[in-house]
């Protein structure tokens, strides 16, 4: 007998949407799918402006390469030639203190060594910080016997984590400002088990996240045989853009509605689901929840409040200001700059994309991306695309020196982008599925959930397809 539901619906059309709405036409083109998309274009932040021979990302602009699933997807899509490595042999991470910039250790996992002579001759670290590293390694028995049970003790924040390691001028100087980079958020709050679990288990496995990592990179080298497994992040030549246009082309052109803003969701057990958008009401027998966190809990609100309760999370926004410039600008080797929360500064980060990346601009020119996170992001929401580049260029000029008229700049506000996985949140989403699984026929994708990463939005979307088909 044939239990596959008769019509589903993906109401977002993201890159988990598109992912699950690819991952279905795989499968079975005849199925009746509606994608919707209240906006007139698919890839939510994933989204990149090719111009002037410049290769511009709006959003994420590659994946860890360790986590193979958007790797995958690219291959399937036949996209492995467009597989490009980011250019580790000069990766460098630079972090403004006291007005100047300073250079992370080689050999740095987040703000974890596994190169403890780069570290000793770093100058960004006291010799206090750096005997507490070395320390960290001593105290490994101490320190596994610390770590928290994983289900009989309460989850901490990455604050409480990095200080019970390496203490407090570790985690001003590199913990925050690497995770306010990455999550947009604050490592006082921020779940140590959602957003650095596998640290967490090298906290329970070893104790000393230094020994630790320093294994599983001896590891990794023994078994890594070419660059691209060895490389930190992945991207595509053309962009991530070209991941979402691959997709769209094989999804049946009829599944998509664009400009679609779905304004109710209504559910009856044994009648299924009830979706009414701005243009008409339809029925469904699955619908794949995938919109924005914000969208998802206000459209599950009269369906089941208690569930719309634990998708509430804090989220943070982020502006991205792009600058092409025509020339070739003097920029430290790396791939860019972290700025630490400091009074009367705006910038959260900046990226040297054309130094970490191949082929993202033409020769002898360069292509900087600034980010503006959290309170400086809302501030700046205000101000409109000329002020919002000025500011751009002011920060940076600042930190980097006098910069060139650019030739392209390229903005995009991401308001809200970021969810805040709080401590707690693992649990949270544990009581969040026991809700959902009540509601028959209804799956949650995003990346409010289990995962912020490409990779990992890409991972969830295909299984949750797969699941439903099978």
């Amino acid at each position: 007998m044939n239990t596959q539901p008769k019509r589903i619906a993906i109401i977002g059309g993201g890159i988990a949407g598109v992912t699950a709405a690819w991952q279905l036409a795989q499968l079975d083109p005849t199925l009746a799918v509606t994608l919707f998309e209240a906006s007139p274009r698919l890839g939510g932040i994933v989204e990149t402006v090719r111009e002037g021979g410049f290769v511009i990302e709006c959003g994420p602009d590659g994946w860890v390469t360790e986590k193979p699933w958007a790797r995958d997807l690219a291959i399937e899509l036949g996209l492995e030639s467009e597989i490009i490595p980011s250019l580790d042999a000069t990766r460098k991470t630079w972090i403004l203190l006291d007005g100047r910039l300073q250079a992370i250790p080689d050999g740095m996992r987040m703000m974890v060594p596994t190169d403890l002579e780069a570290l000793d001759a770093s100058t960004l670290f006291t010799a206090e910080a750096k005997q507490a590293f070395h320390n960290e390694i001593l105290r490994a028995d101490e320190l596994r016997a610390l770590a928290p049970h994983p289900t009989k003790d309460p989850d901490e924040s990455v604050a409480t984590f990095v200080l019970r390691h390496f203490g407090p001028e570790v985690l001003a100087k590199v913990g925050a400002p690497l995770l306010s980079g990455v999550f947009g958020g604050d490592v006082e709050t921020l779940s140590v088990r959602a957003v650095m679990g596998p640290y967490v288990a090298m906290e329970r496995e070893h104790g000393s996240l230094i020994t630790a990592l320093k294994l599983r990179t001896s590891n990794r080298r023994e078994v890594s045989t070419n660059m691209q497994q060895a490389t930190i992040f992945s991207t595509l030549k053309t962009g991530l853009g070209t991941l979402i246009d691959r997709m769209v082309a094989a999804i049946p052109p009829h599944w998509i509605q664009r400009n679609t803003e779905v304004k109710y969701l209504s559910h009856r057990p044994g009648e299924g689901w009830l979706i009414g958008t701005n243009q008409s009401t339809s029925h469904f027998d699955h619908v794949f929840l995938a919109a924005p966190p914000d969208v998802a809990r206000a459209l599950l609100q009269p369906i089941d409040a208690e569930a719309a309760t634990l998708m509430a999370v804090e989220a943070s926004s982020a502006i991205c200001v792009a600058l092409a410039f025509p020339s070739q600008v003097t920029l430290p080797q790396g791939f860019g700059l972290l700025v630490p929360p400091t009074p009367g500064t705006l910038l959260m980060a900046a990226t040297f994309t054309d130094q970490k990346y191949p082929h993202r601009a033409p020769e002898n020119k360069s292509l900087l991306r600034a980010f503006f996170g959290g309170a400086a992001a809302e501030r700046l929401s205000r101000c409109n695309n000329d002020e919002l580049a000025a500011i751009a260029r002011h920060e940076l000029a600042r930190i980097l020196g006098p910069l060139p008229e650019p030739q392209i700049t390229v903005i995009r506000r991401w308001p809200r982008s970021l969810p805040q996985y709080a401590v707690g949140h693992l649990e949270r989403m544990q009581q969040l599925t026991a809700r959902i699984t009540q509601l028959t026929g209804l799956t949650l994708l995003g990346n409010g959930y289990h995962g912020v990463g490409l990779p990992d939005l890409i991972r969830d979307s295909r299984f949750a397809a797969k699941t439903l088909v099978k």
